[in-house]
């Protein structure tokens, strides 16, 4: 037997995927992914689905996300690296070590400053997003996959769909650039 340096390249890895994928009755499986639990249901998914790359068959590793999650995404870095220009010692609570301290009345300052930012980031439009698919050929395993799509939610159809469409070479991307607000005050 060949020894893969990269796994997802491996044929018999890509025939168990192959028949997980049959055993779904789906042409990806989903992949449990700790870093993804925190986001909002149903805007990110870890995927992984058997394709063809250059004539070689290859397993496909893809997170794939809405345009919404992307824009607030950016749009929270780019608020974050604002604050921290005002604030040097701060650092997002998602990035804290255990050891981490800030004295409260500085954060809750911080924390202030970061939702004016967001809002002003927000309402002057300053970041535009759009449909991409990004490929990764240096992944550790397969071909990763890095897919935006203007989709309100990731399903098991707007899935299908994507992975059809890439695997017949017909996917056809929005091109328009789009910003978002945080949710809208609801009346």
């Amino acid at each position: 037997m060949a020894n893969y340096k990269n796994e997802g390249f491996d044929p018999e890895e890509i025939s168990a995927l192959k028949e997980e994928c049959q055993q779904e009755g789906k042409s990806f499986i989903y992949v449990e992914d700790d870093d993804l639990d925190v986001l909002e249901a149903g805007e990110c998914v870890h995927i992984q689905f058997p394709g063809q790359y250059q004539g070689q068959e290859v397993i496909f590793d893809t997170l794939v996300y809405t345009l919404r999650l992307h824009h607030s995404s950016l749009v929270y870095e780019m608020a974050v690296e604002q604050v921290q220009k005002t604030f040097p010692t701060y650092i997002p609570p998602e990035e804290r070590e255990l050891n981490y301290k800030i004295a409260p009345e500085l954060e809750e300052e911080a924390e202030t400053a970061l939702t004016e930012i967001i809002e002003e980031i927000e309402e002057t439009e300053t970041v535009k997003v759009q449909e991409h698919v990004e490929v990764d050929m240096e992944s550790d395993y397969g071909i990763a996959l890095d897919v935006c799509l203007n989709v309100e939610e990731m399903t098991d159809e707007v899935i299908e769909n994507f992975i059809t469409h890439f695997k017949a070479n017909t996917l056809s991307l929005d091109t328009t650039l789009y910003s978002f607000t945080s949710e809208e005050d609801e009346d």
